[in-house]
């Protein structure tokens, strides 16, 4: 029989195999193994975006997973348990440690307490586990418990001959005094079983409180990713040391009194910032962009919140002036408005009509020279760049963004970003000359788009640091999506007109079937099975998220609560199982202390299941699965090999 004939290169690839493959019995228990994997269920995805600082509702959220803890619980004890035993149940999973104690102090954490929900909890997570290996939820386990969870999960205490070896190991856990430490694991290991992947579709950052505290959870996940927003872009500018980005974030902190994040957590001191705006600005009336009863101010901080927030508006106009004088490609020219007023009369010129100010105090801008920094306006950015620059803090949460996310993603056949794809007005592809070079368009336009953030973050260079805020707000940016940000007409003239943002003709096409599609095939994506998951635009109530006969899902459902008004729900949830795609939407939160005290969750509002596969989607149809089959193709190579006596196995030469 002729031997299989390799190739130099093949031979090459399968001697390094063999280092890790010595014997046909490790390349057969591998090929085993990866086939079973294979067959498997694929693991469930969520997608989430537009977390906006909300962190404590995010944390129950990933507390929660959106509700599947509750469906998964409802499924295995609707019979055995009451309503108020599974709102219970399902409380203490969120909050293991917390509920905990509450019931230590109330004298109800008994022994068969214990013993009862220590049986539940092994139950679910065998129930939620069910679709991996033995050796992934070994990987999950914790280290202290790791033997004797895996003997509970793996052995059934309906099994006759383990009944009494199970209820010893239950009972024993109480007995030493760890039944509190075991409830804790097995929630958390439910939790993380629940959910395979995260991906979040974009602005983590601003509005809300603690964009800090959903990073931390995201660095804690165990598989996750982002999709950046115009919203964590600015940061990541402000992190290199754009000094627009900087004045961008601190304008919308002072905006929303979201300063803590960045002095408290930041550890970025705005003592110059505020002094210097109580000098410079002593003599103006307050400005604030929003009513004075808002409940983002507090009203005893209202002085020194507004002067501060109109000395970074006008340092961030000067800023914006230059960068755009510095980049004629980046088509913004519209934006200079500094050089557009007349000091003496306080008006503005825009678009050929004349509007009147609202605030005329400008005491820092020379009007034949509208866009130089005073000397104190640039030592003082001087100071926040390099505050900024080196906060440890902040450091360690952008080079998170930078080594788990990016511009966008293609995943398991779905297109996620979070802004747009620029289009022209007859629905083509944008092509886009912003970079100062041949004109892009499409996944060349957004690749580049990519490389320019990574470049400013690493080598700071100033063309790239500036690219950083044209992503944040630029003309055809692939993650503003408008014409313009209007931040100068929303603050200084009273007339809303000028306040409109055109938005990109993209969103004109988001219900357009062959739009969409052309989009997925412009990223080498199949029309037939695939989505655009997109974010950034808040789904209008009475709006239908799921577009373009499903191929297009907008996920941004409002979870910021200064959106709730608008979307009347507060947030989505896209759940992408073995079975099919659905959306979740939620019902707003009434924090933490109420779920710990009345058992209240945020519940589904409505469920849109959209797409059911016609059979359960495995591993192997996953982009995990191709290269397991890609590997398994080379280990039954190695395997020929070694049987043909190509290759000797480790030994042979005994």
């Amino acid at each position: 029989m002729k031997k299989t004939s390799y190739s130099s290169e093949q031979l090459k690839m399968l001697t390094l195999l063999s280092h890790e493959y010595p014997t046909i019995r490790s390349v057969s228990s591998a090929i085993i193994n990866y086939n079973a994997i294979a067959n498997l269920p694929k693991g469930t995805e969520h997608f989430l975006s537009d977390l906006h600082g909300e962190s404590e509702a995010f944390n129950h959220i990933m507390n929660n997973c959106s509700g599947v803890i509750r469906e998964k619980v409802d499924i295995l004890f609707s019979d055995t348990m009451s309503e108020q035993e599974r709102r219970e149940f399902c409380t203490l999973i969120y909050y293991p440690t917390e509920k905990t104690e509450e019931l230590i102090i109330k004298g109800l954490a008994t022994d068969e307490w214990y013993s009862l929900t220590l049986y539940r909890l092994v139950d679910l997570a065998r129930s939620v586990a069910s679709k991996y290996t033995r050796a992934k939820v070994k990987e999950a386990l914790p280290n202290d418990f790791r033997h004797v969870i895996d003997e509970l999960l793996h052995t059934s205490g309906e099994e006759h001959n383990k009944q009494e070896y199970y209820k010893h190991i239950i009972s024993t856990i109480i007995d030493v005094g760890q039944g509190a430490a075991f409830v804790e694991a097995l929630c958390s290991l439910v939790k993380q079983m629940a959910v395979d992947c995260l991906h979040v579709v974009g602005d983590i950052y601003d509005r809300g409180p603690r964009a800090d505290k959903i990073l931390d959870m995201l660095m804690a996940h165990h598989n996750v990713d982002v999709q950046w927003g115009n919203h964590d872009i600015v940061w990541m500018g402000a992190a290199a040391g754009s000094a627009a980005c900087i004045a961008a974030v601190l304008n919308s902190a002072i905006q929303y009194n979201t300063l803590s994040i960045i002095e408290n957590t930041y550890g970025i001191s705005l003592r110059d910032l505020i002094g210097y705006a109580q000098e410079t600005y002593k003599g103006c009336t307050w400005f604030m962009p929003r009513n004075a009863d808002d409940k983002y101010y507090i009203k005893s901080n209202m002085s020194n919140l507004s002067k501060a927030h109109k000395a970074i508006a006008i340092i961030l106009f000067k800023l914006e002036g230059q960068l755009i004088k510095r980049h004629p490609e980046y088509n913004m020219d519209d934006r200079l408005l500094l050089d557009k007023i007349d000091y003496e009369k306080h008006t503005i010129a825009i678009n050929g009509e004349e509007y009147p100010l609202n605030d005329y105090h400008f005491p820092t801008i020379d009007p034949s020279n509208p866009y130089e920094l005073t000397h104190a306006e640039k030592s003082l950015m001087d100071s926040l760049t390099t505050a900024f620059k080196q906060s440890r803090v902040l450091k360690k949460h952008i080079r998170f963004l930078y080594s788990v996310g990016g511009i966008y993603k293609i995943h398991n056949g779905n297109l996620l970003y979070h802004g747009c794809i620029p289009m022209t007005e007859d629905g083509c592809l944008d092509s886009i000359s912003s970079l100062g070079k041949d004109a892009l368009s499409g996944k060349a336009y957004l690749d580049v788009c990519d490389k320019r953030a990574r470049k400013a973050y690493y080598s700071s260079d100033q063309d790239s640091l500036d690219f950083m805020y044209y992503l944040w707000c630029g003309r055809k940016s692939p993650l503003f999506g408008k014409d313009k940000m209007t931040t100068f007409e929303r603050y200084f003239i009273t007339d809303e007109k000028t306040w409109k943002e055109q938005r990109d003709p993209y969103y004109s096409y988001t219900d357009d079937y062959d739009a969409i599609c052309r989009i997925l095939e412009e990223f080498g994506l199949d029309r037939t099975s695939s989505h655009v998951i997109n974010g950034h635009v808040p789904v209008v109530s009475g709006e239908n998220p799921v577009k373009a006969k499903g191929k297009y899902i907008l996920i941004d459902g409002g979870f910021c609560k200064a959106y709730h008004n608008k979307t009347g729900i507060a947030g989505y949830t896209l759940i992408y199982s073995s079975k099919g795609l659905r959306l979740v939407s939620h019902s707003q939160f009434d924090g933490k202390a109420a779920a710990l005290r009345e058992n209240k969750d945020i519940i589904a509002t409505r469920d849109v299941i959209f797409e059911m596969m016609p059979k359960r989607k495995l591993v192997s149809d996953t982009d995990e699965g191709k290269e397991i089959l890609g590997h398994m193709e080379d280990l039954k190579m190695l395997l020929n090999a070694y049987i043909e006596g190509i290759l000797k196995q480790a030994g042979e030469h005994l």
